[in-house]
């Protein structure tokens, strides 16, 4: 079971916390506020007060057996910045920084983080696309410019085989699974890596890989 420390426990922080327990994940915490503390403690495995620009106040936390780490520190880039270069020469082996702005990520960057995140224009992104492609149910970004993306099977899709759409043929992307609007009996059918014959059918919905300008493409024509 992966370790993960969380360093801020605001918004961003605590929703991170509440999911990775949910998954069955060893979470540390450390946040400046006691009673951020307080409430989170009975959330994670351990929850510290302190400040964690201090090494020593990492290492008290356990932050050094940790397998992630993630900087949940976005309003105070100083503090962010800090830490994020104090955890990588711990020799942590993930560093994850949230960035209020491009100037703040580029700096992440620069001393180290492996990812950098936009919590809030991730969130607008996807509101966005839901705004202007209904059809759109999730969108995640796996990479820089590549994308995977999930929607509803649009009806110029439903009774065709994946062959006869040439999904890839046209757009460039890849569909990853196919799923079945749920059964008689109440069960949900995926099927991984669908095939040429494989028909979309009403209510399915479809996961596609691929570059995000061909991606684009696509929600453009199903709309």
């Amino acid at each position: 079971m992966k370790r993960v420390g969380i360093v801020g426990a605001g918004r961003f922080g605590a929703s991170l916390c509440q999911s990775l327990v949910e998954r069955g994940v060893e979470v540390l915490v450390i946040d400046r506020q006691r009673d951020v503390v307080d409430r989170m403690a009975g959330i994670v495995a351990k929850a510290m007060e302190g400040d964690a620009t201090e090494e020593g106040t990492l290492d008290a936390a356990g932050f050094r057996d940790c397998d992630i780490a993630v900087v949940a520190v976005g309003s105070d880039m100083e503090s962010s910045v800090l830490t994020a270069l104090i955890l990588k020469e711990m020799k942590i082996a993930c560093v994850i920084a949230k960035a209020a702005s491009d100037v703040h990520g580029k700096v992440l960057q620069k001393v180290g983080a492996d990812r950098v995140v936009y919590p809030d224009r991730e969130v607008a992104a996807r509101l966005a696309r839901s705004l202007v492609s209904p059809s759109v149910l999730d969108y995640v970004e796996v990479a820089e410019g590549i994308s995977v993306l999930e929607i509803a099977a649009p009806m110029e899709f439903v009774g065709k085989t994946l062959g006869e759409l040439q999904i890839r043929k046209k757009y460039g992307v890849t569909v990853l699974v196919l799923r079945r609007a749920q059964q008689d009996e109440g069960k949900e059918e995926t099927i991984v890596s669908p095939d040429a014959d494989d028909t979309v059918e009403l209510g399915d919905t479809i996961v596609i890989f691929g570059l995000d300008e061909k991606l684009r493409r696509l929600e453009q024509e199903i709309r």
